[in-house]
């Protein structure tokens, strides 16, 4: 079994309700990262929530997910997979 995989994440700012798509190893360290200001495309944002994340194998394969979700249809693909928890 592998002991470290890479998530690819989606935040949504409480602030302006705009997303933010990245990837990490550790998933609460860069959550609690954006959200205490160390993130620059983030720090005016906040507070942020984590409302996606997805694991992959390696990180050759987390940064091709990230570019695909960042995409128009990977966009679409968010706001479909999460439609419950933005309408509430």
């Amino acid at each position: 079994m592998r002991e470290h995989f890479y998530y690819v994440y989606v935040l949504k700012s409480e602030k302006d309700g705009q997303f933010y798509t990245g990837y990490t190893k550790d998933i609460q360290k860069r959550l609690n990262k954006h959200n205490s200001g160390a993130v620059s495309s983030t720090k005016n944002r906040k507070p942020l929530v984590l409302v996606y994340w997805e694991g992959c194998l390696n990180q050759a394969d987390a940064t091709k997910r990230e570019k695909y979700l960042k995409s128009t249809w990977g966009k679409r693909y968010i706001k479909n997979r999460i439609n419950n928890y933005l309408t509430g």
